[in-house]
């Protein structure tokens, strides 16, 4: 079995364990008010001396080395952008997020943060979650060991800095997927699970707005952790309807953390 599949089964069984929690009480019959959980206490039958079971709780399955996308089941799915680019065009499309009341998650360039560090703290007071994304964007599957080691270690010092946490996720620049020496380099670094995705719209290509839109609309569906890019205005220009697109189909746009939560 190839580790995609076997990480798609364990994301996926973690999901529908998880949703088997979240039915809500059912109303009475007869249209009163529903019974609140002291008084249906209080209505149980006088212990006979034999403490009742407990429900055996069910721990979640571990998250697999590189995380493709979340459950499945729940209508949820994480917006996550590359942080680089031009710091008008990374808070305006920050700001379009917030008006919709959407979370995102950017994995930021150690070198980008070098230059513009009072984004950390922008990113992280609207409400989004901030990771790792190498010092330099390098192709860091193509690096020696120390380079590679290097280019972690140095984003996570600078957002250590800058936020006091190196933040929970690490991803590779220019590839979906890590080598398992990345794998392992990021674990030492302090992140067990690299972030991959599942949707890519190209939108660092400039296809235009209604490209990334219409292409983020055909592939997202529940569960997806979708690719974006700050530093691009047809991004920007998207993500309204992006985000108009996902309200429509009963779609919450969540940080990564809350989506594998």
């Amino acid at each position: 079995m190839s580790i995609s599949r076997r990480n798609l089964l364990q994301v996926t069984a973690s999901g529908a364990l998880l949703a088997g929690c979240a039915h809500p009480p059912a109303a009475p019959a007869d249209g009163s008010s529903p019974v609140p959980p002291a008084s249906r206490t209080s209505a149980a039958p006088p212990a006979t001396g034999t403490p009742p079971a407990s429900p055996t709780a069910v721990p979640a399955p571990p998250l697999p080395d590189q995380v493709e996308h979340g459950p499945r089941d729940r209508p949820q799915v994480a917006l996550t952008f590359h942080g680089q680019g031009e710091p008008a065009l990374a808070t305006a499309l920050l700001a379009e997020a917030e008006r919709a009341g959407a979370r995102l998650t950017v994995l930021a360039v150690g070198s980008w943060l070098d230059a513009y560090p009072q984004l950390a703290r922008r990113i992280l007071d609207g409400g989004h979650e901030l990771g790792n994304h190498t010092q330099t964007h390098g192709n860091i599957d193509a690096m020696e060991r120390a380079t590679a080691a290097a280019e972690i270690a140095g984003c996570a010092e600078r957002l250590r800095r800058l936020t006091g946490s190196p933040g929970r996720w690490f991803r590779p620049s220019q590839g979906r997927l890590a080598t398992p020496l990345v794998v392992r380099l990021a674990r030492q670094a302090g992140y067990p699970h690299l972030l991959s995705y599942d949707v890519d719209p190209r939108d660092y290509s400039d296809p235009g707005a209604d490209a990334v839109r219409s292409e983020t609309a055909r592939l997202t569906r529940n569960g997806s952790v979708v690719s974006l890019h700050f530093g691009h205005a047809g991004t920007v220009a998207a993500l309204p309807g992006i985000l108009d697109d996902l309200h429509r189909r009963g779609i919450r746009a969540v940080t990564t953390s809350e989506l594998l939560a």
